[in-house]
């Protein structure tokens, strides 16, 4: 699943997270590979299931 960096960054500053939202900003892409980034994503406590997967872009 890819998801948006932008509702990683959202999600992190809604809980007060600002320092770590904007490292994520600047080094992950803006659409995020959960399963290439899964460590990561957990290491931030990040459910996945509440976040909208990225549209593909043909």
């Amino acid at each position: 699943m890819q998801i948006n960096r932008a509702d990683i960054t959202a999600l992190l500053r809604s809980r007060g997270q600002s320092d770590r939202a904007d490292w994520v900003d600047r080094t992950l892409p803006e659409v995020v590979d959960t399963h290439i980034n899964s460590a990561l994503l957990k290491m931030l406590d990040i459910d996945l299931s509440t976040l909208t997967p990225a549209e593909k872009r043909d």
